[in-house]
């Protein structure tokens, strides 16, 4: 895997902005890393010896890290901070007096315990942009329930459209609710930061996990609103396109989407079914699903004949919609995605960390990566001294039991 560019050329666009990251698991620390990414500067605010719970999670393991937490905590500085103990809340107080964003994962019932709800630091800070990331949101009758992605994703009805219809719901297969939620996140933050540009003060974000992961939902629910229809899952075989789903090739698998019906006619003569193209019962989509099980199987019997790679290269001159089913191991090495620089790897304690890059780029720069993710604690007397300036006399009795 390449080595990312150099800090400089790293995408800058939040420079200024400073982000108190007090969560863990995935969710929170991936609104961080998407922050951290744009730009800004982001301290992750961990308790002492354990840390982000996410650093236990494995194995698998890399230099004695998990690599579940190594994915989502590029970019940051960990400071160590017990805000159980007095000391420990008044040094909190003191950075949130100097950020721009908070990030909590918290329900409210725990931030009053804490004194780090939006309304107990608004009074310290009233600039201060305060995002929280639970289960439910934090108001409701599920306000304070615990929560995970596995909880949010079969609360959400995600799962129950996902497997073949004669098989079990299955889980994403990545932590989509956390990631979504994440994501919904560092956008609301983003859109707080330009309201506060207009009025100077900053406001209180809810997300809810569930609730970002049941607007995924949205092509879905909105049509069983409208109609009534409740859809059932059947291995991703019954969009609303007639044709979009997995077929299989001679040796692999593969997918195929005719979303229109100039898509439809040059698929038709790509396959040498001039016949179907020409068909006025397949000439529109309502038709074609009328007639789904027939092309089905006229398609399968048709694929099954040559190789994917065959199909794949005519589909691709063809310009039709069509792709492999790939494992992981042939995603991380596909050649587009190795020229445009999404895989890399950092050096840290002559270990090689893989990381996966943005994906968006800004004037032609999707670079943003600056420093690897910190060892537990690394760099809390760095954010005393630059945040709070804490002069030496400070920083040395601290030494060795940061803020406690």
């Amino acid at each position: 895997m390449r080595s990312p560019p150099l800090p400089s050329q790293a995408i800058n666009l939040l420079e200024g902005i400073r982000v108190l990251d007090m969560t863990t698991s995935v969710a929170g620390p991936y609104a961080g890393l998407l922050l951290a990414d744009l730009g800004a500067e982001v301290a992750k605010i961990e308790r002492p010896e354990q840390g982000d719970d996410a650093r236990a999670w494995g194995p698998p393991f890399l230099d004695g890290e998990s690599l579940w937490f190594l994915s989502v905590n590029r970019n940051k500085q960990s400071v160590t901070l017990d805000t159980s103990q007095p000391a420990g809340r008044e040094t909190l107080r003191a950075l949130v007096s100097k950020a721009d964003v908070m990030l909590t994962n918290q329900v409210l019932r725990s931030q009053k315990k804490l004194g780090i709800d939006y309304e107990t630091l608004k009074a310290v800070n009233p600039r201060l942009i305060h995002v929280s990331i639970t289960g439910f949101g934090l108001s409701g009758p599920n306000a304070d329930l615990p929560c995970y992605d596995l909880i949010a994703e079969g609360y959400s009805g995600v799962m129950d459209l996902t497997g073949e219809a004669d098989g079990d719901p299955q889980k994403v297969g990545t932590p989509a609710a956390d990631l979504l939620a994440g994501q919904d996140a560092a956008l609301a933050t983003l859109a707080a930061i330009i309201a506060r540009n207009r009025t100077g003060f900053g406001q209180e974000i809810d997300v809810s996990m569930v609730e970002s992961m049941t607007r995924f939902l949205t092509p879905r629910i909105i049509p069983f609103l409208g109609s009534g229809e409740l859809p059932r899952r059947a291995g991703g075989k019954d969009s609303v396109i007639a044709i979009y789903q997995t077929f299989d090739a001679e040796d692999a698998p593969l997918t195929l989407g005719l979303g229109n019906d100039g898509i439809w006619i040059r698929f038709c003569n790509a396959i040498g079914r001039q016949d179907m193209a020409a068909d006025p019962r397949l000439a529109n989509n309502e038709g074609r699903r009328r007639h789904r099980p027939e092309i089905v199987e006229e398609i399968q019997k048709a694929l099954r004949t040559k190789p994917r790679s065959h199909w794949l290269a005519l589909f691709a001159k063809s310009r039709v919609p069509a792709g492999p089913i790939n494992r992981l191991d042939e995603v991380v090495q596909d050649p587009a995605m190795q020229e445009r620089g999404l895989f890399f790897s950092l050096e840290r304690n002559g270990f090689a960390i893989p990381q996966i890059g943005l994906g968006i780029r800004f004037d032609g720069n999707s670079h943003a990566c600056r420093s690897a993710p910190p060892r537990l604690g690394e760099d809390t007397m760095k954010v005393f001294k630059t945040w709070l300036d804490w002069d030496d006399t400070r920083l040395a009795a601290l030494a060795g039991k940061p803020a406690q």
